[in-house]
């Protein structure tokens, strides 16, 4: 692994109706098979594993990442570009009003089996 920490900051404007500053403070480096794992002030995790094809972007969505307290999401911004979001369990309300603010539109919900049996079943309808 290879961290090169950018300072100052880069800051870059990111939003649309409501302008925030991002600060990208670095660039990581990983090797096939090597994983980082970030953590927030309050103990969440969320892991991710670099392969030779590319990488895990999540750790199991109904698996790990719920045990870790996070919710992936997937949304669409207005201008029809796709995300996954992932959401600390009990935020879900400041969640929203960004999700309003933005505006986003939430497609579906990607932490529990039902929820993506669900989306299995409409994938693979044919």
């Amino acid at each position: 692994m290879k961290f090169k920490e950018k300072y100052p900051p880069r800051e870059y404007e990111a939003g649309y109706d409501r302008k925030i500053v991002i600060k990208d403070c670095g660039t990581l480096e990983l090797q096939p098979n090597e994983q980082v794992t970030f953590v927030s002030g309050s103990g969440h995790e969320y892991d991710v594993t670099r392969k030779a094809w590319g990488f895990y972007a999540t750790p199991s969505l109904n698996g790990r990442l719920a045990d870790f307290q996070l919710r992936a999401a997937l949304v669409k911004n207005r201008e029809n570009r796709f995300f996954i979001l992932l959401v600390e369990r009990g935020k879900e309300d400041l969640f929203q009003e960004y999700v309003n603010s933005e505006p986003l539109t939430i497609i579906c919900w990607m932490d529990t089996l039902e929820h993506l049996q669900v989306l299995e079943k409409r994938m693979t309808k044919g």
